[in-house]
C-alpha cells in the first residue's frame, strides 16, 4: 500500500471525527432560545421575515466564548455593530451585480485585515463576508437598507445578552478554565514525556503533547493578560490564578529541559500540574511569582493593524488572496448563470481567511463540500414540510442549538447545521423550487472552494 493510500483513511477520519472541547450545551441552549424569541416576536407580530433577518445577527455569539466577560462585552458589542454595518452594505450594493461583487470582496478583504490582524479568533472574517452576502440576497424583501442593519444589530443585541449571561453567576469563568485546561496539558505532556523515556510512546506523540501544553498556556496568558483591563492588578481573584498560569509556566519549561537532557521528571509532576489548575496545589510548591512586574502585553491596536498590512506580514499575503479569489468565484458562478453567485464568493473566503498551510486549507476545502453537501440533504428534509409559525421557530432553534454544540468539535458536521440553518431562514418566507435551489448551493460550493485553492496554490 502506497503512503498516499494509507494517509487516505486517515485523512478521512480526521475530517469526521470529533475533537475534545468544553461543556457546551448551556451556551448552545442559550442562544437556541434567543433565536427562539426572536423569531417568535417576529411571529406574533405578523412579520416573521423580519425575524429572520434578525437572526443574522445571531452570529455574534459565535466569537469571543472563551475571553474574559469584560474584554467579551466590548468585542461582542464591537461584532454586532459590524456585522449590522456587513448586511446593510449588501442590501445597498444588490441593485448592482458589479457593486455587489465589489462590496463582498471589500468587506471580505477588510474583515481578514481586522480579524487577523487583532487575532479576533474563529469563525474569523468568513462572518462577516458571508453577511454582507446574505444582505445582497436580504435585498429581495424591499425593505430599506437602513432596516435591515437595525433588524440585525436587534439579533445582534440578544446575541451579546446570550453571551453575557453566564457572567451573574461566575464572573471568572473563562480565566478559570484556560487556566484549568493549561493544568490538564501540562499534566498531559508530563506523562507523555515519561511514556517516551520509557519507550511507550513515539515521538510524534510526545512532540504533540508538547505543543498542545504550549498552546494551552499561550491561550491561557492571553486570557489572564492580554484581554484584562490594564491597571487591574488588585484583584485577588485575579492574581491567584495568573500565579497559578505562571506556575504551569515553569513546570512547562522543566519538563521540556528534562526531556532534552533524557531524564524524567518526578512522578507526581501531571498530578501537581492538574492540581494546580484546579487550585487544589498551591503554587508556591514551585514557585512565587512577582507580583510588581509589568505585565508583558500585546501591542497598542494601531500599532498590531500596521504590522499586519507590513510587506512581510502574513496578514497581507492572506488579503491578497482573499482579494483575488472572491471576485474571481463571484465572476465565474455568474458566467455559469447561477442566481446568488455571492454564495460562491462567501465559500471562497472561507477557505482562505485563516490562513493556514497547504494540508489545512486543502482539509477544510473538503470539509466544506462534505458538509455543504450533507447539508443540502437535511435542507430538502426541512424545506419539503414547508415550515412556518411555531414549527418554523421550533426548527431554526434546534439548528442553531447543533451548530453550537457542533463548532468546535468538528467542523464538517457543523457546516452540516450552518448550511440547512442559511436555506431555511432564506426561503421560508417565500415558495422556490427546491431541486433548483439546492444544485445551485452544491455549484456553488464546488466553484468557490475550486477556485479559492487555485489561488492558494498558485499564491504559494
Amino acid at each position: 500500500m502506497s503512503a498516499a493510500d494509507r494517509r487516505s483513511p486517515a485523512a478521512l477520519r480526521g475530517l469526521l471525527s470529533l475533537r475534545p472541547a468544553p461543556r457546551r450545551w448551556p451556551f448552545a441552549a442559550r442562544v437556541a432560545g434567543c433565536t427562539a424569541v426572536l423569531v417568535g416576536i417576529a411571529w406574533v407580530a405578523g412579520d416573521i421575515g423580519a425575524g429572520l433577518i434578525a437572526t443574522l445577527g445571531m452570529f455574534t455569539a459565535d466569537y469571543g466564548s472563551r475571553r474574559p466577560y469584560v474584554n467579551r462585552a466590548v468585542q461582542s458589542a464591537l461584532i454586532a455593530v459590524a456585522l449590522a454595518a456587513a448586511v446593510t452594505i449588501g442590501v445597498w450594493s444588490a441593485h448592482a451585480d458589479w457593486l455587489a461583487v465589489a462590496a463582498v470582496s471589500t468587506v471580505a478583504v477588510v474583515a481578514v485585515w481586522l480579524c487577523t490582524g487583532l487575532a479576533v479568533g474563529p469563525p474569523g472574517a468568513f462572518v462577516f463576508a458571508l453577511a454582507c452576502a446574505a444582505g445582497v440576497g436580504v435585498s429581495a424583501s424591499h425593505r430599506p437598507a437602513w432596516q435591515v442593519g437595525l433588524l440585525v444589530l436587534a439579533g445582534g443585541a440578544m446575541a451579546w445578552m446570550a453571551t453575557m449571561s453566564a457572567a451573574l453567576t461566575d464572573p471568572r469563568r473563562p480565566e478559570k478554565a484556560a487556566v484549568a485546561a493549561a493544568g490538564q496539558a501540562v499534566a498531559a505532556y508530563a506523562e507523555a514525556t515519561a511514556d517516551h523515556a520509557a519507550a511507550r510512546r513515539t515521538a510524534a506523540d510526545h512532540i504533540a503533547a508538547r505543543r498542545t501544553a504550549a498552546v494551552a498556556l499561550v491561550n491561557a496568558w492571553a486570557v489572564l493578560i492580554d484581554y484584562q483591563p490594564r491597571g487591574d492588578r488588585t484583584n485577588r481573584s485575579l492574581a491567584g490564578l495568573r500565579r497559578a498560569n505562571h506556575t504551569l509556566h515553569n513546570l512547562f519549561t522543566d519538563t521540556m529541559a528534562a526531556a532534552s537532557m533524557g531524564r524524567s521528571m518526578p512522578p507526581d509532576t501531571a498530578s501537581l500540574a492538574r492540581g494546580i489548575g484546579t487550585f487544589q496545589a498551591h503554587p508556591a510548591v514551585i514557585a512565587d511569582r512577582d507580583e510588581s512586574r509589568l505585565q508583558l502585553r500585546r501591542p497598542a491596536t494601531v500599532v498590531q493593524l500596521i504590522r499586519a498590512l507590513g510587506p512581510n506580514a502574513h496578514c497581507r499575503r492572506v488579503m491578497v488572496r482573499v482579494a483575488i479569489a472572491t471576485p474571481l468565484a463571484g465572476a465565474c458562478a455568474a458566467s455559469f448563470g447561477i442566481s446568488h453567485a455571492y454564495w460562491a464568493m462567501a465559500a471562497a473566503v472561507l477557505m482562505l481567511h485563516q490562513g493556514d498551510h497547504r494540508i489545512a486549507t486543502v482539509r477544510r476545502g473538503a470539509a466544506r463540500i462534505l458538509g455543504t453537501f450533507a447539508g443540502l440533504c437535511l435542507a430538502a428534509l426541512i424545506l419539503s414540510t414547508h415550515p412556518s409559525g411555531l414549527w418554523l421557530v421550533a426548527v431554526l432553534a434546534v439548528l442553531q442549538y447543533a451548530i453550537k454544540m457542533s463548532n468546535v468539535r468538528n467542523y464538517a458536521l457543523a457546516t452540516v447545521f450552518t448550511t440547512a440553518t442559511g436555506l431555511t431562514i432564506g426561503t421560508a418566507t417565500h415558495p422556490v423550487d427546491v431541486g433548483e435551489l439546492l444544485t445551485a448551493r452544491a455549484l456553488d460550493t464546488l466553484i468557490g472552494c475550486g477556485i479559492a485553492i487555485l489561488v492558494f496554490l498558485i499564491a504559494v
